[in-house]
């Protein structure tokens, strides 16, 4: 007569013990193939939105911040430069487009332009030139406050990045 044992063997840890040591390797296997399956970190980063705190901006300062490596001009405009920029016929513009075409409707104080000369790629100096906007020094190309082609090579206006207003505080670019 053979006589079955509720206890546990010695055997039977060894199976057990050898079991999770396997399913541990397993793991530890899988575990960076997977990962280097991952887009690399930087390649992330070029694409992906940016959020950027509007509070510390100044009424009148032009802050530059980048995304996917361009610079990205936000300025905080006054109400002289808005109404200036507002005032413009239309008409008389190289690249005709109204500065409510160039805002977002109600946030007419905030204006966020990709900061690269149309001519040749060259990056503007803000605050500068005949309109007070932007000038492109390599070539002298003239930008008003609202990024609009006045005089010069420059055959557009200063494009606009996708963005958004997350608060009143605060938008996402990208």
């Amino acid at each position: 007569m053979t006589a079955t044992s509720a206890e546990p063997t010695r055997r039977d840890f060894l199976y057990i013990a050898t079991g999770t040591v396997g399913a541990i390797g397993a793991a530890a296997t899988l575990v960076p193939l997977v990962s280097q399956m991952n887009p690399d970190a930087g390649t992330i980063a070029a694409g992906a939105p940016i959020e950027v705190d509007l509070g510390p901006i100044q009424e009148g300062q032009v802050v530059k911040v980048f995304w996917r490596g361009k610079p990205i001009f936000i300025n905080h405009r006054t109400k002289k430069e808005i109404e200036e920029a507002k005032g413009v016929n239309v008409a008389s513009l190289p690249d005709p487009q109204p500065d409510s075409a160039r805002v977002k409707q109600g946030k007419d104080q905030w204006q966020v332009l990709i900061g690269i000369c149309t001519h040749l790629g060259c990056i503007p100096i803000a605050h500068s030139g005949s309109y007070n906007g932007y000038f492109c020094p390599c070539h002298g190309s003239v930008y008003d406050t609202s990024g609009r082609i006045r005089s010069g090579p420059a055959p557009t206006n200063l494009p606009l990045p996708p963005y958004e207003f997350l608060s009143d505080t605060k938008i996402r670019i990208g």
